[in-house]
């Protein structure tokens, strides 16, 4: 009998919510040999077993195209992190990994195969770990420049991000583009991305966002998905990803 691809999430705590968006299961990773993966404005830590039984945990930077995985790995656990988790909570800038990722050290985090056994325990134990890596105080611009960029789904100016952080223009793009690896335009445009998918799942072809006209709308889609709105409708075998949290949360 063919093994479906199972997926779960759990949400993360109140405590940790401005840094973690989600937790996620994927099993029988292995059959989904088109699966792509589109961008979703989100640093992921995916926690495996190697062939040899040990632990690997691999951290995949922000993207902004679509990436066609290797299905190396069968089954895996992972924490999704809110960008600015970058700066406070991994502690080292990710700009060189943008579309693609690294191995870290062994027992990262002093995680280990058993812990892979449990995805609730999984959960529970990086909830804590990250506890104990919360900075006493992180800067409130930051903090509220991340909450205005994903209220607004990506649709607003970096101007008017300035004018509402007391952070300059050229600041901001300085940040992005020195943690992550692109500028903040690129990134809104990512979030704005995100937030057409519930859209194009209910079979709203045409923008609903803020797009110029059904041109750009189509040329955007196609960029960061590889396909146009129509086929990612489609979502032919379940190959895009990303689909699965939708509606989850």
């Amino acid at each position: 009998m063919e093994n479906h691809l199972d997926f779960q999430l759990i949400q993360p705590d109140s405590s940790i919510r401005d840094f973690v968006y989600c937790f996620s299961s994927l099993k029988n990773f292995c059959n989904e040999h088109d699966a792509v993966v589109i961008p979703n404005g989100k640093v992921d830590l995916i926690f495996s077993r190697s062939k040899d039984n040990r632990l690997q945990t691999v951290l995949l930077g922000l993207e902004s195209q679509p990436k066609y995985p290797s299905q190396d790995v069968n089954d895996f656990f992972s924490v999704s992190l809110h960008p600015v988790a970058v700066e406070y909570i991994l502690g080292f800038p990710i700009a060189d990994i943008l579309n693609s990722g690294k191995l870290m050290p062994d027992h990262f985090w002093d995680f280990h195969p058993d812990d892979l056994n449990d995805f609730a325990g999984f959960c529970s134990k990086v909830t804590q770990k990250i506890h104990s890596l919360l900075p006493e105080k992180a800067d409130p611009r930051k903090l509220k420049l991340f909450k205005l960029i994903a209220d607004s789904n990506g649709e607003i100016s970096v101007g008017e991000l300035s004018e509402k952080v007391l952070w300059s223009p050229r600041e901001i793009n300085r940040y992005f583009n020195k943690q992550f690896g692109l500028s903040v335009k690129a990134y809104c445009k990512i979030l704005r991305f995100q937030a057409s998918l519930e859209h194009i799942r209910e079979g709203e072809l045409y923008p609903q966002l803020n797009f110029t006209d059904q041109s750009h709308f189509i040329k955007e889609i196609k960029k960061l998905s590889g396909v146009s709105p129509k086929e990612l409708h489609k979502n032919d075998n379940g190959r895009f990803l990303q689909f699965l949290a939708l509606g989850r949360k």
